[in-house]
């Protein structure tokens, strides 16, 4: 199995940081090709940034179907928010895994009410209006956010572990949640090294999405096409691919 990864912001650590994992939870199950924005934001942590991520996505995606090489069986968006998930899902000839999605799923598989805990504080807006059009707000039981953004805890990780503890602990104690999603891709990894300080499960949402990713890569090719669109001012592939072409 051939997975693409989407980290439709323009910082290539993150990238790293997410096929790292990726390639962790598949094993010997899938070959990952990771791929970085071409354009946008060095790390997503605003409206204006993700809407830009989404054109950055479906960039990445045309450049991967248009190239000589082995065609993937799943696209994974390995971005926290899944900015542009329904239209990549509208032009990909296979199945598409949001990681945001596929985290607030496997968090109610294993708990009644799940808290949200991520970097940066214009996402909790943000994703509140994400769960509500997911259909799971009577489940969130609360979304923490610290002050710092995920760009800065990539680069320093150490530093933000004590207050994303206690933004878990803080889910539970107060707010009542019985499971954590710890939210972004530069925080993969991270949910192992907190859990011991949080006494409900805390979930990676880099490595659920990468367990989603896998599942879906199994199911096959999707039976959809493109739609057509008169473009002008898009990448080559891109306006192919949407031109018909």
């Amino acid at each position: 199995m051939r997975i693409l990864v989407i980290n439709p912001n323009t910082t290539a650590a993150v990238t790293d940081l997410v096929a790292e994992r990726v390639c962790a939870v598949a094993g010997d199950g899938a070959t990952v090709i990771p791929v970085t924005g071409r354009f946008g934001a060095r790390y997503i942590a605003s409206r204006a940034a993700a809407a830009i991520a989404a054109h950055a996505a479906l960039d990445a995606l045309a450049e991967h179907l248009a190239g000589s090489g082995p065609p993937c069986d799943a696209v994974y968006l390995a971005c926290f928010g899944d900015p542009g998930l329904a239209a990549l899902r509208e032009i990909s000839p296979v199945p598409v895994v949001g990681m945001a999605q596929a985290s607030c799923w496997a968090a109610c598989s294993r708990g009644e009410r799940f808290g949200i805990v991520t970097g940066g504080a214009r996402w909790e807006p943000m994703l509140r209006e994400f769960v509500s059009g997911l259909g799971l707000s009577e489940r969130l039981a609360a979304i923490r956010t610290i002050a710092t953004a995920g760009g800065e805890i990539a680069r320093d990780p150490g530093a933000a572990l004590a207050r994303l503890a206690a933004a878990c602990t803080a889910c539970v104690s107060e707010d009542g949640a019985d499971v954590v999603v710890l939210g972004g891709a530069a925080l993969a990894g991270l949910a192992a090294r907190i859990q011991p300080a949080v006494p409900v499960p805390v979930l990676c949402s880099v490595e659920a999405g990468a367990h989603a990713v896998l599942a879906a890569g199994k199911a096959g090719r999707c039976a959809r096409s493109a739609p057509t669109a008169d473009t002008i001012g898009l990448a080559p592939a891109l306006a192919r691919l949407l031109g018909g072409a």
